[in-house]
């Protein structure tokens, strides 16, 4: 097949073309830059020219393929409504393209809009109240695409999807924010948990989505249930030799600054019905393994 991929240069994007090439699909790439048109060309893929604010350049890279991948998402945390309502409407303008179709189109949300100190799984209803509720209106909008003929999945991404070239993820934002107060903190006891998955595991499941899933499928990109953020502050803290401390949560907000909100929330998540429905199986490292092996700290 050949694949309209948004976000195609991205962290997670640009493995999911590399991992479709390697599968033998062809692969058009939404770019905004000649830089980002030249990593596609060199990876063996076209190049779409356009944004998601352009949506005749997101019409047409539907028109000109089989089935799309979205991995797109403007992360602006100081305008997160904006971000939502420019995702929506990609994905509305990209549904109608593809509607009475029965292409495949994959879309990307979030395991953090869904409500905290539970298990989430893939029947899980988003908290309305959460401050990733912008990604609600997306998630429903492509859930509801099934209906006009559109072989729709959505694959819900963890606080952490970690793994070699995650320079800009939540990670890496802790890392600078324990370089930069001189210490890595956790909040109260540091209980709550992050969900998360490798890079290359959640790439895979991208293609068995666009290859195999029905129509209306949920699904979790999910490695690891749960990782303790105080697990997490400790080995941040043993790699930068900085003290590893509880602060109350009343400090988080001067502390953390837009994470704030993720590192106080407890969040455990499932894939065991991801995993029977697309015989999908993570096999790469943890989120603590790949911070034990210095991946994150090569300039420190």
């Amino acid at each position: 097949m050949r694949i309209f991929v948004t976000g195609a240069t991205g962290f997670i994007g640009s493995a999911i073309v590399q991992e479709l090439i390697e599968a033998g699909h062809e692969v058009l790439g939404l770019a905004r830059s000649d830089e980002s048109a030249t990593k596609l060309i060199e990876w063996g893929a076209t190049v779409q020219r356009g944004s998601l604010t352009d949506l005749e350049s997101l019409r047409q890279g539907v028109a000109a393929t089989d089935g799309v991948i979205h991995a797109a998402f403007i992360h602006d945390f100081s305008d997160v409504t904006s971000a939502g309502e420019i995702d929506r409407l990609a994905i509305e303008t990209m549904g109608n393209e593809l509607a009475g179709t029965n292409r495949p189109f994959v879309v990307t949300s979030v395991i953090g809009h869904l409500a905290s100190n539970e298990l989430a799984t893939e029947h899980s209803s988003p908290d309305q109240h959460s401050m990733t509720k912008h990604r609600s209106a997306s998630e429903q909008l492509a859930l509801s695409l099934s209906a006009q003929g559109v072989r729709v999945s959505v694959i819900r991404l963890p606080p952490s999807v970690h793994g070699e070239g995650d320079n800009d993820g939540f990670i890496p934002t802790l890392i600078r924010i324990a370089q930069s107060k001189g210490v890595s903190a956790y909040i109260e006891e540091g209980h709550n948990h992050w969900p998360a998955v490798h890079r290359l595991d959640a790439v895979h499941l991208y293609r068995l989505a666009l290859e195999k899933a029905t129509a209306g499928s949920m699904l979790h990109a999910v490695g690891e249930e749960g990782i303790l953020l105080k697990d997490i502050a400790t080995m941040i803290g043993q790699h930068l030799e900085l003290p590893v401390i509880s602060i109350p949560l009343t400090e988080a907000k001067a502390h953390f600054g837009w994470l704030a909100h993720f590192t106080s929330i407890d969040i455990p998540a499932s894939s065991q019905m991801t995993q029977q429905q697309l015989d999908w199986t993570p096999i790469h490292s943890t989120l603590l393994a790949d911070l034990d092996r210095d991946i994150y700290f090569k300039t420190k």
